[in-house]
């Protein structure tokens, strides 16, 4: 009910853009006809109308004219285009809300000539609607902005206002590029398994289910983390010899690493997106 009157235009999209399509619909949150999604290949186009029922074109500008929301979906590298595209299109009472890491609220603001800019960090779990997604606003992006935003995150799964917008560069790093690393780390299990003589999807299996279960439980549980990890170390026992192995390896080290590579290179993105809108090389 809340975006009854809205008109939501998705620029580039592609699996995030469709993800919140899918889930807006899903939800019963829009109607079909209230969405307009642009993406350069005609056959994407076809296929996201085929599937959805929202209108379609290969033409930005076309997507962004008469769009209350215009959510900037693209990567880093293809913003300044999408600037070039949209220059003098939006209407100034539009809220921008972008995806794309690293580009700030007041450079978007500045390209896109609009005051009303939200900046969005979701996660790939987003595609099932049980993805975590951090984002921050200007401050003309009044309480019933906001209030639209949460309900538009909302169909991507859980959601996180944060005031402070170098915040947004820390998500990117935790919780955007943390699926990849828990991913991994269920990969190693697997052929962990394999090794010992599972089958792969005996394998699988167990992975899947202790990941997804040690999540839950963790998630409903008030004590810290290393209390419930405790509760599985018996002293002397298999856990212990386990855990032995793995501070060896220096895996607590090597995660906050990656992460910090992760935040560095998003604020990397950031100003090279910058660099290209303002007509330099990246």
């Amino acid at each position: 009910m809340a975006l009854r009157d809205e008109t939501l235009a998705f620029i580039g999209c592609g699996m995030m853009g469709e993800a919140m399509v899918k889930g807006l619909l899903r939800e019963g949150l829009v109607d079909p006809r209230q969405i307009i999604a642009s993406h350069p290949r005609p056959e994407r186009c076809l296929e996201l109308e085929n599937r959805y029922g929202v209108q379609v074109t290969d033409d930005n500008a076309e997507a962004a004219a008469d769009a209350t929301f215009v959510v900037v979906a693209v990567k880093p590298q293809f913003l300044g285009e999408v600037v070039n595209d949209l220059d003098g299109v939006l209407n100034m009472d539009a809220t921008v809300l972008s995806v794309v890491a690293g580009a700030t609220m007041a450079r978007l603001g500045s390209d896109f000539g609009v005051s009303r800019v939200v900046r969005v960090m979701p996660n790939t779990p987003a595609q099932i609607g049980r993805g975590m997604s951090v984002w921050a606003a200007t401050g003309t992006v009044d309480e019933a902005g906001r209030k639209k935003v949460q309900v538009i995150l909302s169909a991507l799964g859980a959601e996180e206002y944060v005031i402070h917008e170098n915040e947004l560069d820390m998500a990117t790093a935790l919780s955007g590029t943390g699926p990849a690393f828990v991913f991994m780390f269920m990969e190693a299990l697997v052929d962990a398994g394999v090794h010992m003589g599972f089958s792969r999807r005996v394998a699988e299996k167990l992975v899947f289910e202790t990941v997804l279960g040690a999540a839950e439980f963790a998630k409903g549980e008030p004590d810290h983390l290393a209390k419930l990890r405790n509760q599985v170390t018996s002293p002397g026992g298999t856990t212990a010899a386990a855990q032995y192995q793995l501070e060896r390896g220096r895996l607590r080290t090597v995660l906050s690493d990656a992460v910090w590579a992760a935040y560095r290179r998003c604020q990397q993105l950031g100003g090279a997106a910058e660099t290209d809108i303002n007509g330099g090389p990246l």
